[in-house]
């Protein structure tokens, strides 16, 4: 049985922690759980991420921007997400291509069908059996981040220093691709407290669960 269930939110929503805290929990029910991230999880990967992340790079255009996502997604994919599901595995992932379709598509205000079509290339048609979506105001994703950054506890990167108004079209559009695929979307909120998120995702997860190991009983 292979589970691929991704994570989606702004930075300072807490997908780090839910993520571990999911990881230990299905690992004492010996599940084999890899995790890993975009963009990023992979030698070429990592190059690419920072490129993407460096302040510095103002230049960026915003098509290049969601072309160097897609080539780290396409490298993941190869790499590392197939083989692991291949084998029966459980994958964690720190976001996923909705990231692009949220970010570039909705934030960057980009051709939606455009980056449907590059993402089907760039993961064959891979998509997750879950995603998470950790929903925060904009405002109180971009403090979280802020305070972590001065107290050092985490990255500051090209996409932080957006406007408040591209981080809400991105929350807008995560709403909206939620709504319209709720089979595989769990929106959560993430105000609530680290242990209540948990709870509500084991709650899903356990129904997927429970689904999967039915077919594969069949």
């Amino acid at each position: 049985m292979s589970l691929f269930i991704t994570f989606e939110g702004p930075d300072g929503s807490g997908k780090t922690t839910q993520i571990e805290l999911l990881t230990a929990y299905l690992r004492t029910l010996g599940y084999d759980v890899l995790i890993t991230r975009e963009p990023g999880g992979t030698s070429i990967g990592d190059q690419i991420r920072d490129v993407l992340h460096d302040v510095k790079n103002l230049e960026m255009t915003d098509e290049a921007e969601c072309l160097l996502y897609s080539a780290s997604r396409a490298q993941l994919v190869h790499e590392v997400l197939r083989p692991h599901l291949a084998r029966g595995g459980i994958v964690l992932c720190d976001r996923f291509a909705d990231s692009s379709m949220a970010y570039q598509g909705y934030g960057r205000e980009l051709d939606l069908k455009a980056i449907h079509f590059i993402t089907q290339f760039a993961t064959g048609g891979l998509r997750p059996h879950l995603t998470v979506y950790l929903d925060l105001p904009a405002e109180v994703g971009i403090e979280r981040k802020h305070s972590a950054h001065t107290a050092e506890a985490g990255e500051w990167n090209r996409l932080d220093q957006q406007t408040l108004d591209f981080h809400r079209r991105v929350r807008q559009g995560y709403l909206k691709m939620a709504e319209a695929e709720p089979s595989r979307w769990l929106v959560v909120d993430a105000t609530r407290s680290i242990t209540d998120t948990q709870a509500t995702i084991r709650m899903r997860l356990e129904l997927l669960l429970s689904k999967a190991k039915k077919v594969t009983v069949k």
